[in-house]
């Protein structure tokens, strides 16, 4: 096991949860309530990853975040330093591929909570912040805990977005399913074949515990 790969693996699925958690917990919200007729462009928008292969959203974002492109200018501007393979900018194609596997759970969990219910507590003069931290977040739970699980357990998987924007730097974006890449260009399929067992084992878990969790909300 690739010990190094592993933690900075562990690191760009937290910093990618965290920030999916965030800023996706909003925008599904305001998904789920909003009657905005353009709001399916957004929606497109959201679930794009799903369809799109990795290495696609993987290259425009690495023309848009090099030196030349407005948003690498801008950061370089701001920070100094640069996106492309680096840990922040795999980082940020992490987020931007996962993006459906949090909000979609968000708002589709936010959409469950019964609408009577939340007019009850503004009938009784609570304010809407105070309705949502009250009776709305508590209710869409579930599903926020859920997508935040899914979120977590593909961005240990990711891998075309990572090599395609951070490309293989040992301890910098080298993750787990670059290392399983390198072990197989390498014909190490042992030490491949270990990382990989893994990882299928950690995805079967984590599915396995969401729908048994699922099935015991459902039944309660």
């Amino acid at each position: 096991m690739d010990w190094t790969a592993l933690w900075l693996t562990l690191q760009v699925a937290g910093c990618t949860t965290g920030v999916l958690s965030v800023f996706g917990i909003p925008l599904a919200y305001w998904l789920a309530r909003s009657r905005w007729r353009g709001k399916f462009l957004i929606e497109a928008c959201v679930a794009l990853p799903l369809i799109l292969p990795p290495a696609v959203l993987g290259f425009y974002l690495l023309v848009a975040f090099s030196s030349q492109g407005l948003l690498g200018r801008g950061f370089y501007n701001l920070t100094g330093g640069t996106l492309p393979f680096s840990f922040p900018g795999i980082v940020v194609g992490s987020v931007l591929c996962n993006l459906p596997f949090a909000v979609r759970p968000f708002a589709a969990s936010f959409a469950g909570v019964d609408p009577r219910l939340i007019e009850a507590s503004w009938c009784l003069g609570v304010s809407k912040p105070q309705t949502f931290w009250r009776v709305t977040l508590p209710l869409a739970w579930p599903g926020i805990l859920a997508g935040v699980v899914l979120t977590f357990a593909h961005a240990v998987g990711e891998f075309g977005v990572i090599l395609m924007l951070g490309g293989n730097i040992a301890g910098v974006t080298r993750t787990l399913s670059i290392s399983i890449y390198d072990d197989v260009q390498a014909l190490n399929y042992q030490q491949a074949n270990q990382t990989a067992f893994v990882l299928l084992v950690f995805s079967f878990v984590t599915l396995a515990a969401l729908h048994a969790w699922g099935k015991r909300n459902w039944m309660t």
